[in-house]
């Protein structure tokens, strides 16, 4: 099973949702190289957005990649492909080259159960473009079966290559992983699947292990736990324990040291009190997140209380 498995490192695209995309180009160059060499099958370098759509004040290149930006800084492409993720209604079509102009191999598709159709639009204006593409539906934990079934019968007839399954709040355990990968597999057969999961009650790892044990072959992750909030399942203890010739750790562990050491004393992510009990509550982290910012960053009974006093659960900012 694992032989089959291949590996997206998302450390640049969801680990720029903690400091803010400011990464250095040499950051960049060195995980390549280094995920290149531990034998990483791709590496997500940003987001492929339109600045203009988004009112973006500032450049910023691995949120809105530029192709010419790109093939300046990766002359050369290794074994790691590229891939890049867009949003819904953030990406103008006239800004995607056609694959063969492009550094990038592979354009994932993010989008909530209510907008499958307009994520299948540009999934098929991708595939169209000689691009890998996926579908990555977010927030999984709290979509209705029946909403799902009925996504699916488009997801089905539809050019997508991988269809994720996201654990966005970090909520499910390996019995919840199991069962969606079983649903997944009798509404989309023909379909290959991808886990992309958070740290938040420690079983990002053990998620992403029970996925491909079912057959999951897109296993996302990041060097050293790096993405939003709690962080995602570890590159490093995936590239160590799936039995596969090409993967070889020490690169990856040259990039932790030369790099992520510093940047995790600057940065703050990874399992955290109030990024736990947002995952037990089945929450989206931005309370928690914004908690973290603030003077009371500390005071874990307190954050407790106010999200779990009725007044708090229910008002528009925890939803």
């Amino acid at each position: 099973m694992s032989q089959r498995s291949k590996i997206i490192d998302c450390t640049i695209r969801d680990g720029g949702l903690v400091n803010n995309w400011d990464f250095s180009i040499e950051f960049v160059q060195d995980l390549y190289n280094g995920l290149s060499g531990a034998g990483v099958e791709y590496m997500e370098i940003g987001y492929k957005n339109s600045p203009k759509l988004l009112k973006a004040t500032e450049p910023n290149p691995w949120r809105f990649l530029d192709d010419n930006f790109l093939k300046e800084i990766f002359p050369v492409k290794k074994h790691t492909k590229f891939s890049a993720l867009v949003d819904i209604g953030r990406v103008d079509p006239n800004d995607i080259l056609p694959r063969e102009q492009s550094v990038l191999d592979m354009i994932r598709v993010a989008c909530y159960i209510r907008e499958v159709d307009k994520g299948l639009e540009l999934v098929q204006m991708f595939h169209d473009l000689g691009y890998e593409t996926s579908l990555n539906i977010m927030a999984l934990s709290s979509v209705p079966e029946q909403q799902l079934t009925k996504a699916f019968e488009m997801v089905k007839e539809s050019s997508v290559d991988v269809v994720y399954i996201v654990d966005s709040f970090g909520s499910l355990d390996p019995t919840d992983i199991e069962h969606q990968v079983k649903k997944f597999k009798a509404l989309i057969p023909d379909k290959q699947l991808g886990i992309h999961t958070h740290n938040n009650m420690q079983l990002a790892f053990a998620n992403t292990l029970t996925a491909m044990q079912n057959g999951v072959t897109f296993l996302d992750s990041s060097v050293y736990g790096m993405g939003r909030a709690a962080g995602n399942c570890n590159t490093e203890l995936l590239v160590s324990y799936i039995q596969k010739p090409s993967y070889e750790l020490k690169p990856v562990l040259e990039v932790i040291e030369k790099h992520m050491l510093e940047m995790r004393q600057k940065w703050e992510w990874g399992y955290i009190i109030p990024y736990m009990i947002s995952g037990v509550l089945n929450e989206h982290p931005r309370v928690a997140m914004a908690y973290r910012d603030s003077a009371d960053r500390d005071k874990f009974v307190d954050f407790y209380d106010k999200v779990t006093s009725p007044e708090v659960s229910l008002s528009p900012a925890t939803k």
